[in-house]
């Protein structure tokens, strides 16, 4: 391989947003991965590209949510104890972040980012011909309580004026009237009107990854366990045997802090697990719908309607333990009418966080020729070709599109 040429290990939304970045840049690109691209995390999530999601995920702050998770309560959050003494020490500081104070620097970085989702992606999507995969009329955010629902969309509707975002105020007949399919009567709901949704995410990872193939990449499969240095630069091993290049990028999802560890790096990172599975045969609708009260996502896609859970917070290697989906499942059979599941056991899969809730973007602070691409929690779907752009225009020393100091390695001082 030539010194122009950077490999980038892995093949999800992020590490294939990378690539056609970098590739739109003049570099060659080798993109590797053990399993072929859109198959693991980037497969499992709801398909939503959430231009509104402008305030990341906070950890809950008051003693009442505390106390529901714990006991098992709610379905949003389910907690493995034995897991939590390894955790304790990133959730005290993901707590500690969720205070209000540094919270609000967290959000206002974290918007700036979200700000260019669609218009990034929607660059990929039309030159992959995908857009028979979108949807461009948003998702619902329903509620059962009406006390809860009218708090939550007077400060939705504050978010929204912030950030430019439309978002519709519906009521219970007005939610009826838009999702006629819907069994039972809720509080009301809140229409994201700026999202788009996709029908099938993992699809859309294949298809980016074809018009990177296109323009001249190449895909391998190999492992990243295998990169080590290599003169001024970097090599692994792949099928096709050892391949060097002078730059490398590590968008590994949440295998992230087992790689970075084995160069010596201890960043905060954690992950949360969640589940989905298909049904078919069951009642209809027009947009994805979030069950507030249930933790769940109802996403219409090709394979059927698509139920994704909250956060589990467990040992990525723990056995699963898809209780938040059994619960979510007699809720969206009294709500909506499942009908049959399409895979023989759930999905279950990781999501990538820090403990500021910002992704890692940037060089490694103690290698030359290495960057960090990964820690994108919930968002790593929608925010793949906005922090692609952000990496490659840092890695090909353009002037950046947005600041990049809130999303940088040295900021965790390893």
């Amino acid at each position: 391989m030539s010194a122009e040429e950077v490999l980038v290990l892995g093949a999800g939304m992020v590490g294939v947003s990378t690539a056609l970045a970098l590739q739109q840049r003049g570099c060659q690109v080798v993109l590797l991965d053990r399993r072929p691209p859109g198959r693991e995390t980037s497969y499992g999530n709801a398909g939503f590209i959430q231009r509104e999601a402008v305030q990341p995920y906070a950890f809950p702050r008051d003693w009442a949510s505390l106390w529901n998770v714990a006991l098992g309560r709610g379905n949003d959050v389910h907690l493995h104890w034995r897991a939590l003494p390894a955790l304790a020490p990133r959730l005290w500081r993901y707590w500690r972040q969720s205070a209000p104070g540094p919270y609000a620097d967290v959000a206002a970085a974290y918007s700036r980012l979200i700000a260019h989702c669609i218009t990034e992606h929607q660059v990929f999507i039309e030159a992959a011909g995908a857009g028979d995969l979108v949807r461009r009329d948003g998702w619902l955010q329903a509620y059962r309580v009406p006390a809860l629902f009218e708090a939550t969309a007077r400060a939705a509707q504050a978010v929204a004026q912030a950030h430019g975002l439309r978002c519709q105020v519906l009521d219970g007949a007005g939610l009826a009237q838009l999702e006629p399919g819907l069994k039972e009567t809720l509080a009301g709901a809140l229409h994201w009107q700026d999202p788009w949704t996709i029908s099938d995410p993992g699809e859309l990872v294949e298809r980016y990854a074809a018009l990177f193939v296109q323009r001249g990449g190449r895909i391998v499969q190999g492992d990243a366990q295998t990169l080590r240095q290599a003169g001024s630069g970097w090599a692994v091993r792949t099928d096709e045997g050892e391949l060097q290049a002078a730059q490398a990028v590590l968008a590994l999802g949440p295998w992230a802090e087992a790689h970075t560890r084995r160069l010596g790096y201890r960043l905060p990172l954690f992950i949360k697990r969640g589940y989905h599975r298909h049904y078919t045969g069951g009642g209809t609708l027009q947009r994805p719908l979030l069950d507030t009260d249930h933790g769940v996502v109802l996403a219409p896609m090709k394979r059927g309607l698509r139920l994704t859970t909250g956060a589990e917070f467990a040992a990525q290697d723990a056995p699963a333990t898809p209780v938040q989906l059994v619960r979510a499942e007699r809720a969206v059979e009294r709500l909506l009418g499942l009908g049959q599941p399409v895979e023989d056991t759930p999905w279950l899969g990781a999501r990538p966080c820090t403990v500021d809730m910002k992704p890692v973007i940037g060089p490694a602070p103690r290698h030359r020729g290495l960057w960090f691409h990964f820690g994108h929690g919930h968002q790593g779907f929608t925010l793949g070709p906005a922090s692609a752009r952000l990496l490659a225009e840092r890695l090909c020393g353009e002037p950046p599109y947005i600041d990049p100091a809130p999303y940088d390695p040295a900021r965790f001082g390893v």
